[in-house]
């Protein structure tokens, strides 16, 4: 009796699940089906399927956003991002579990604290800094600007997943004559490697399909747009090609949607791990 109990429960759970998963995919589902119409179309009827495949959308917002040129731009922004993001938050991490004392925690929770602040908060000022230190409308002051909004919660997963590595390590490490650095890079940083792929993983899901960032630091400069951006482009004031919009969307998250299909298995594996180890 109580296994046909958990049974029913577990497909109950199931079907919930499925349900929830198909409400958070509606919306990709129209934007995908919304790029495959005319601007006719889109406007009759925006729940329809499409009755004619209009492929053509493809072509020209590939050609009129310059496609390859904003895909570049994205790949340095976020590549850049989550280089200081995982070099400055495992190095800061590692130090901070490994040192005890009331300093050490109260660095600590200044370093994570940040996650409790909304960005719109602190937008302006973020803003009037960048333009002060001369990093907005470029690319890398772009990816600079992510170092300090991704790191709090890249140091968050780390301090907690060094905190389950044994110390011995460290001391044996030492003992052979190993520096600060090579101790770090070379013993500790590949213990590291299933919490850094979920880390790489989550912020490039974040960096590359970012809109309001980039808006404020490189909305006035074509050359230096990023995919999401793009996009916004086709929306305006008196007029608005929905379709390319649409079309535009979605060849700006077919990468990151990619990226974590492929990978989306080693999230799981290293927040498990790190809430283990912790």
């Amino acid at each position: 009796m109580k296994t046909n109990n958990n049974r029913a429960g577990r497909i109950i759970l199931e079907v919930v699940l499925v349900i929830l998963s198909l409400l958070f995919l509606y919306p990709l589902f129209l934007t995908i089906i919304n790029s495959l119409k005319s601007f006719s179309e889109v406007m009759t009827d925006v729940i329809a399927l499409p009755k004619h495949l209009t492929l053509s959308n493809y072509s020209y917002v590939w050609k009129f956003i310059n496609y390859p040129r904003l895909f570049l731009n994205n790949f340095v922004i976020t590549g850049l991002g989550l280089l200081g993001i995982v070099f400055v938050s495992s190095i800061a991490a590692y130090k901070l579990a490994r040192t005890k004392s009331r300093l050490s925690g109260i660095i600590y929770f200044l370093c994570i604290m940040p996650m409790l602040i909304p960005f719109q908060s602190i937008m302006l000022t973020v803003l009037q800094t960048a333009k002060n230190l001369n990093l907005s409308e470029s690319t890398w002051g772009l990816g600079l600007l992510y170092w300090g909004f991704g790191a709090p919660l890249a140091v968050f997963i780390y301090h907690g997943f060094v905190k389950g590595i044994p110390l011995e390590i460290d001391e044996s490490a030492t003992i052979d004559g190993a520096s600060s650095f090579r101790l770090f890079f070379s013993v500790i940083f590949p213990l590291l490697k299933s919490v850094t792929t979920t880390i790489v993983i989550i912020d490039v899901m974040w960096i590359w399909n970012d809109f309001l960032l980039p808006l404020l630091m490189v909305n006035g400069s074509p050359d230096t747009k990023t995919l999401t951006l793009a996009a916004y482009t086709f929306v305006g004031q008196y007029t608005s090609d929905w379709q390319y919009a649409m079309t535009a969307m979605v060849m700006a998250v077919l990468p990151s949607i990619i990226v974590f299909i492929f990978l989306q298995k080693y999230i799981v594996k290293g927040v498990v791990a790190g809430a283990v180890k912790g």
